[in-house]
């Protein structure tokens, strides 16, 4: 069976890793100081903070944009304008910061945010806004800043955006890696993303404050800046949470980066072929591929006629696919925010991930085409 997902780990990674158990320093330390660099460097943005999980990331940055005061709590009823088509962690973090989520529509042609329907949603009460970029595919963050920028006018208030890129490692928007447009964005280091550190995350921050505060609340709300004073430290001015990485999870990092341009090319080339072989057959949609960014290919999706009979056709043949997420709105824990969603009913309906990672050799890429090509 072709895999869908699996792991891509260095293999210099094990000797990295062995280095920090003999060290002595465990925790967060100087491995994950040299990665946080590494990582400022790689992305071209020197606000950046590794934590735990992508999850964290996500839970931190909502904290950071709709609790100005610093209190954690949430007693507005404030929305979150979010995608139903994503893991559950996205969405989770909404609930988890006290705060109400507010579907938006899905496009199917790019599998995120609908934007029209979108700038429709927002309102006086929409405190921030998470978009993800489905199969590492970006959004239109131009026209997103431009929605904003009317939104604003109409109400006074322009919401925080908050990318969430777990699928989009390396994918860049008008030339320039996801985090450098202004807004916060999340990476997922998790075990089967295109770079991988165990687990853990990033947060890309578009300020030096946000920054600041980012990595305070990251370790209890502690600034772990300032010295010791014997046994105690300067006064913590909000709490905070234990979101940080450890050098461990940074040191098998550092090992992957130095090879994720190896990895990321071979994503993209076995998306090539895809879109060369699989454009124009019958039952088969490709997704959009705009000229203003680059897709990382988390995983290649297609819209395809007779959904279930194509995953049989494919699961017979020895090719593991998937939608790879459910949509989230239909889970009973988020029952209370059901709404009209056209564009993600068209969608699910026929949307399948095939496997395009590092791991699919050119004889496994044939296979999977004419396996397609046969019909079903």
């Amino acid at each position: 069976m072709i895999p869908l997902m699996r792991v891509q780990m260095s293999q210099a990674a094990p000797a990295g890793v062995s280095r920090v158990l003999g060290s002595g320093m465990i925790g967060q330390g100087p491995v994950v100081d040299e990665f946080e660099q590494a990582l400022r460097e790689r992305i071209g943005n020197p606000h950046v903070a590794t934590v735990n999980s992508g999850t964290s990331g996500l839970h931190l940055a909502l904290r950071l944009v709709t609790d100005a005061a610093g209190t954690g709590r949430h007693d507005d009823g404030g929305e979150v304008l979010t995608t139903p088509l994503t893991m559950v962690a996205t969405n989770w973090t909404i609930l988890a910061n006290g705060l109400r989520p507010r579907w938006v529509d899905v496009d199917p042609a790019t599998l995120n945010v609908d934007l029209d329907d979108l700038a429709r949603k927002i309102t006086p009460a929409t405190r921030a806004i998470v978009v993800v970029h489905f199969a590492g595919y970006p959004v239109d963050l131009a026209r997103l800043s431009a929605i904003l920028d009317e939104a604003e006018a109409v109400h006074g208030v322009r919401p925080a955006v908050i990318e969430d890129c777990a699928h989009a490692w390396g994918a860049t928007y008008r030339g320039l890696p996801l985090g450098n447009h202004g807004n916060i964005a999340i990476y997922s280091f998790q075990a089967v993303k295109h770079f991988t550190t165990g687990d853990g995350g990033l947060v890309v921050l578009p300020t030096a404050e946000l920054n600041e505060r980012a990595r305070r609340l990251r370790w209890f709300g502690i600034d772990r800046e300032v010295p010791n004073r014997g046994l105690t430290r300067a006064d913590i001015p909000e709490w905070g949470y234990k979101f940080h990485m450890n050098d461990i999870n940074a040191a098998i990092g550092l090992a992957n980066l130095a090879e994720t341009d190896d990895v990321l090319r071979r994503y993209r080339d076995n998306a090539a072929y895809y879109d060369r072989e699989l454009t124009g057959v019958d039952g088969v949609r490709l997704t959009e591929r705009a000229p203003d960014r680059e897709s990382a290919f988390w995983v290649y999706p297609l819209l395809v006629a007779e959904k279930d009979a194509f995953v049989k056709h494919m699961t017979d043949a020895g090719v593991m696919v998937s939608q790879v997420h459910e949509r989230n709105d239909h889970h009973t824990a988020l029952r209370p925010y059901r709404a009209l969603l056209p564009g993600l009913d068209r969608a699910v309906e026929q949307l399948v991930c095939v496997p395009v990672g590092g791991w699919v050799s050119d004889e496994d890429r044939r296979h999977i085409v004419e396996t397609i090509k046969q019909g079903w």
